[in-house]
């Protein structure tokens, strides 16, 4: 395993101590998440750091993200969000984005995303998601089997 990957370990926080991965997704970078200057789009990290969230519900904690937003009408909006750009990307590199829980709330998800190249932390992400009833946009408690399912992704990492 490369200095670069994390499969299930602890990282290090911005501000010292560790936390455990839950979830690790590679993603190349392509020329349309580039700009003229041929490195990364900033807002291209947050369109990343989505995808790894719905891939990490669908395929890490067996949650069809498709049927919760469709079917069942939950929604979960991105309400506060940090984020700290610490190295650039270009075109052709592949980087490791990494989902990790800091905290289980009743009506929301507090995330920490990374993505990383060559062991080298490149954006580091704090997000604060709650989940939403669809119809009619107001907060909601966990759904019972995202709860079970997030339980057994942090008591696993």
């Amino acid at each position: 395993m490369s200095s670069g990957d994390v499969a299930g370990g602890a990282r290090p926080q911005a501000g010292g101590g560790s936390r455990s991965v839950c979830f690790e997704r590679a993603f190349p970078i392509r020329f349309s998440h580039c700009d003229p200057a041929g490195i990364v789009f900033f807002p291209q990290y947050l369109v990343l750091f989505n995808q790894l969230v719905e891939d990490w519900f669908t395929e890490g904690l067996g949650i069809s993200y498709a049927e919760m937003l469709g079917p069942r009408r939950v929604g979960l909006p991105i309400v506060h969000l940090e984020c700290d750009f610490r190295a650039i990307a270009r075109m052709g590199e592949t980087l490791a984005f990494s989902v990790a829980v800091e905290r289980i709330g009743g009506k929301s998800l507090t995330l920490a995303l990374e993505a990383r190249g060559d062991g080298v932390l490149r954006v580091a992400s704090r997000q604060i998601l709650v989940f939403t009833d669809l119809n009619t946009h107001r907060a909601i408690a966990l759904p019972d089997d995202v709860r079970a399912a997030l339980a057994a992704c942090v008591s696993a990492a």
